[in-house]
């Protein structure tokens, strides 16, 4: 199974200014090599990123464009890895766009990076660096200071060193043993999860767990600060005798205070960031470790953060984040994680008698069931009627077939991980002739493979 540990590095001046320059040489690179394969496409070549490199190695040691005001090709202060990683990461980017054009989803090419506007990064491969203890051996910078040991034992495959809002850290990928990557579960529980707005989970217990909310929070005081760095950049513009947007290729002058307020900026998003990813992983640790099956929806995140009054609370809470946590941590705990499908009426269905109500707006919190006069709470509801789904699919789950992630996007920097949870998609036969949505048997699950 793959982890990644993501450590926050102490460097020093000279560590950060040489991250920072090799985070630049990889930017330079991956916008070069975009270049070149833009230029070869216009020709009516099928460009190869193995190619590319090739043709860039031959070329970054003589090219007058990659040497210094000396003459001197700068390219051997930095280590071959950070101007060697971005040719294969454009050729993921690239067969991942026409994979998905294919599939007939809306996808954009690889596009070029801006200083300031992409996230500083590059990459180590597995023999170039070691860890020992609280810290790193890094080619070119010696030994750095960590905040903490790695905490995962196993065959170590890469990193990535990144920055985010003034600070490094190094995500360390590791290949960890299966039977020490798995957790013992504290409950066995079946359980369904109703995301919300008002409540981040609703758990078919009837408890109720509030987000943090941590944009709502800091919303003020990051409008502050929003207001402050723009009118510091209309001061430059002014000082510079640009008015209204800036010519592409024009760099202002940067000001101490800019900069300072800049990084005032990056450092409140951080914490956002950070408050949210703490909420998110306690919760999704929390239901995995208590419950062998988990419930949850197939929601259209996408399409909900296209409602203006809406999608602000929504990302506010990261119900795909949520998802995505859910499904590689079950394959941990043994969880075993059903998908309701995208129309599931979880809301509408009495959970008492099964009968299906009319339309329900969003602020309808409560409402009562016209067969049987049962109150429901919204959510409560929804999650009660999730977790029978769950009953269904894990009492059907040794006759049934079921999809394995072959990966979890995002848990690492760089590379994902090749492990996922188990996860059983499943519909809603309508068994009554109401179109209630819930047979009178009981026995209304049936998983489907997407």
């Amino acid at each position: 199974m793959l982890l990644a540990h993501r450590i926050r590095i102490d460097a020093n001046v000279a560590q950060r200014d040489y991250f920072a320059r090799a985070a630049g040489t990889a930017r330079r690179v991956w916008n070069s090599a975009l270049a070149e394969w833009q230029r070869q496409a216009a020709l009516g070549r099928k460009p190869n990123a193995l190619a590319l490199k090739k043709q860039f190695n031959a070329i970054k040691y003589l090219d007058p464009a990659w040497l210094d005001a000396d003459g001197n090709p700068w390219l051997r202060t930095i280590h071959r890895d950070a101007h060697a990683q971005p040719f294969a990461n454009l050729a993921r980017a690239w067969r991942r766009y026409f994979e998905r054009r294919r599939a007939g989803e809306k996808a954009h090419p690889p596009r070029f990076k801006t200083k300031g506007c992409c996230t500083d990064s590059f990459y180590l491969a597995n023999d170039k660096f070691r860890l020992e203890g609280l810290s790193a051996v890094l080619p070119k910078v010696g030994r750095v200071a960590l905040r903490e040991v790695l905490r995962w034992p196993g065959k170590i495959l890469g990193a990535s060193v990144s920055r985010e809002a003034g600070n490094w850290f190094l995500s360390v990928q590791v290949e960890v043993p299966e039977q020490v990557a798995r957790r013992r579960r504290s409950g066995d529980g079946i359980t369904g999860v109703d995301l919300g707005v008002s409540s981040a989970a609703t758990l078919a217990s009837g408890e109720k767990i509030a987000s943090p909310r941590p944009l709502k929070a800091a919303l003020r005081r990051l409008r502050i600060r929003s207001r402050r760095l723009s009118r510091k950049l209309e001061a430059a513009k002014a000082a510079a005798g640009i008015a209204g947007r800036i010519p592409k290729g024009t760099r202002l002058p940067v000001s101490k205070n800019r900069t300072k307020g800049l990084q005032a900026l990056a450092r409140l998003q951080a914490r956002i960031a950070r408050v949210r990813r703490d909420f998110t992983h306690k919760l999704t640790t929390r239901v995995c470790r208590e419950h062998r099956a988990v419930a949850i929806e197939d929601l259209n995140v996408k399409g909900m953060l296209a409602n203006a009054r809406l999608s602000r609370a929504i990302a506010d809470v990261g119900f795909h984040e949520i998802r995505r946590q859910l499904l590689y941590k079950a394959s941990r705990y043994g969880t075993h994680i059903v998908l309701a499908d995208r129309w599931y009426p979880s809301s509408r269905l009495c959970s008492a008698c099964g009968t299906r109500s009319g339309k329900l707006v969003l602020g309808d919190r409560t409402w009562t069931c016209a067969g049987c006069g049962a109150h429901h709470d919204r959510d409560v509801n929804a999650a009660i009627n999730l977790q029978r789904l769950a009953t269904g699919a894990l009492a059907a789950r040794p006759a049934l077939p079921e999809a394995s992630l072959a990966a979890t996007p995002g848990t690492a920097a760089g590379k994902p991980p090749a492990a996922g949870g188990k996860v059983t998609p499943a519909r809603h036969e309508h068994g009554q002739q109401d179109g209630s949505g819930q047979e009178e048997d009981g026995e209304h699950f049936c998983p489907r493979l997407r």
